[in-house]
């Protein structure tokens, strides 16, 4: 879990001041920037589509683990939003809270606390 921790930190330590920096310097213009580079049918069209998916799929699995709550619905809101800027933070602040249970991180506590490992 130490080493799951440290690669999260990493993570969050290098996207956020990133994003930062290009928020001040270019604004708040991405969905035109994804959009149009979706459109152009490129690389980098095609890493934003893969990434997108990437997305969705992280939101829909933060909103599962928190069991389609209003939380878990607002969790999943800000994880299809600010991908790996929202994620890190929130996966690092969940090892915690789990106290370092895989289990219990995956699947959330409600559905954890009925597993079995046999």
């Amino acid at each position: 879990m130490g080493a799951l921790r440290i690669l999260l930190l990493l993570f969050a330590l290098a996207i956020l001041p990133y994003t930062f920096y290009t928020i001040s310097h270019e604004g708040l213009n991405l969905f035109s920037v994804f959009l149009g580079d979706l459109q152009s049918l490129s690389w980098s069209g095609q890493f934003n589509l893969d990434f997108l998916t990437y997305l969705i799929l992280s939101s829909l699995w933060v909103a599962w683990r928190h069991d389609f709550s209003s939380r878990g619905l607002l969790f999943a809101l800000c994880a299809s939003i600010l991908g790996m800027s929202f994620l890190a933070p929130y996966l690092l602040m969940m090892t915690f809270q789990v106290k370092g249970d895989i289990v219990h991180l995956l699947l959330g506590s409600q559905r954890a606390s009925g597993w079995s490992e046999s």
